[in-house]
Parts: C-alpha cells; structure tokens; sequence
C-alpha cells in the first residue's frame, strides 16, 4: 500500500515562509534577493579569466573613448579665494598640463596636495562645466610676525605657520613676537597689541618669557614686564598711567608689573646719575 505525503509543510518551511511573510523583509525581498540573484550570475560569469579581460578591456576603451569627448576634456584651472601669491603656489604645486581627461583627475589627491600647503586651511576641487577645474580655497590670514631663532614666520590667529618671510620688515603692519612658545599664545598677543593703541607708534614687539609671561618691548630701551595671568588688565594699567602721567615719557627702563599689587619702576641711567648727583 502506497503511503500518502502529507501536504503540510514542515518546521522549517513554515518558520521561513513565516519570516519572509514579515513587513520587515519586504525590503529584502524587493531589492536584497535580485541582488544577489545578480552577484551571483556575475560571479559564475567571472570565474573565466577571458572573459574577465574582455570585460576590463571593454571598460577602459569605454572610458578612454567618454573621456576624450571635446565637451568633457578638462582645459582650464580657476583658483577662488586666495591671494594671487598663494594661488600661484597652488599652481605650481599641482602642476597640472592642460587639456586633460578628468579621468586622468584624482581630485582627492590633488586636494591632498593643495591643503599641505601652510596658507591653505581647506581646500575643494571640483570640475564644472565647460571644462574648468575650480580650487576653492579658505586662506589663512597671517597676524603677527614670529621671530624664532633660526626663521621669521608669519602666523594665523591660532598660531598656526602661514609662510616664511624674509625679515620683519616684510610685514610691518603686524605685530612681532619672540620667544619659546609665542606662537602657541597669539590669541593673547593680539589683546596685549589692542589695548597697546595709544603706545603703539613706539612698541616694538612683543617677547615670550618661559613660555608663560609677555615682555612689552619698546622704543628707547623701555620695556614692561607682564604677569602670568592677566596680563591684558595689566598692560592696560600701564597705558592707562601713561595716557594720565606721561610715565612712559620719563626716564624710566623698566615698568615691572608681575606683581600687580606692588608695580616696580626701573629708572633709567640718566634718572640714577640724577639721583647721585643729588
């Protein structure tokens, strides 16, 4: 006797047929199961080696053949936001000839490039119609003149090295700074060269002391001595008394305010020989 089948599915089919019935898999079974219906087809078909180099051949003539079109061929290079200094800098760096396949562009290694420059804070490629590649650039602004000991550096507002200069008198519209560790303050410099407005046609720069404290350096051998901490109210004191009493006037080398609570005065020699005599 022939036993019959029976028509109920088992365990296993029911719980899959289960799971696939879940409105969380209607994403898979729309787009996940033709997928990889489909990388399987392609794996089959690629496991021959000749058919493989036919398909890679075929993709580079394709390529070659889009990329030579007159409409696509890159001819052009237009460099935004940055001075004609550094957008000849840029220029060079990349060293691009012109026309060129914008296959033959690796955008994101040129962008490497032009943002290993010191002047450059960000930068983007990109080609646009009619055949122009476009560098947009943000440039950094140099603000104070960094004296160390073997370079004079031109830094950003964060300190950060914007370019080698000649000599200070290159920028002598921006601060000068010395000293071990000057460029990791200059937030706190460009204060100190603020509040110096009204003394400003006699500072000459600004000294880094120990990494921690600012010396105010001036014309006739003047200088003040600021403390560590405070140092804008400190220098702003100073100015203050000078505005009021002339005290940078007199006859004064040093105006010592580390102790704001018991400023010193260091007279001049002219001032001491006075103070013998008499």
């Amino acid at each position: 006797m022939r036993t019959m089948k029976d028509p109920a599915p088992s365990r296993l089919e029911y719980r899959m047929k289960r799971l696939m019935l879940r409105p969380s898999m209607r994403p898979f079974r729309r787009f996940g199961m033709p997928v990889i219906a489909l990388a399987t087809l392609v794996s089959l078909w690629a496991v021959d080696e000749g058919r493989r180099e036919s398909a890679v051949a075929f993709l580079s003539e394709l390529r070659n053949e889009v990329g030579e079109r007159p409409e696509l061929i890159v001819r052009m290079m237009i460099v935004e936001g940055a001075s004609p200094e550094l957008a000849a800098s840029i220029r060079k760096s990349l060293s691009i000839e012109f026309p060129v396949s914008p296959f033959n562009l690796r955008l994101a290694d040129l962008t490497e490039k032009v943002q290993a420059l010191d002047a450059v804070a960000h930068a983007s490629l990109q080609v646009r119609s009619r055949g122009v590649l476009v560098v947009e650039v943000d440039e950094r602004v140099p603000v104070a003149v960094w004296r160390s000991d073997d370079s004079v550096v031109l830094l950003d507002k964060t300190g950060y090295r914007v370019a080698t200069v000649p000599s200070r008198v290159s920028r002598p519209d921006l601060p000068l700074v010395a000293g071990l560790g000057a460029d990791a303050a200059i937030p706190e410099v460009l204060q100190l060269y603020y509040v110096a407005r009204p003394i400003r046609d006699r500072l000459r720069g600004f000294i880094r002391v120990g990494e921690r404290r600012w010396d105010v350096v001036l014309d006739r051998g003047q200088s003040i001595k600021l403390p560590e901490t405070q140092a804008v109210t400190a220098l702003k004191k100073v100015v203050e008394l000078d505005v009021a009493q002339d005290l940078l006037e007199r006859d004064i080398s040093v105006v010592d305010f580390r102790n704001s609570q018991r400023p010193v005065l260091r007279l001049g020699q002219t001032a001491i020989g006075t103070l013998h005599d008499g």
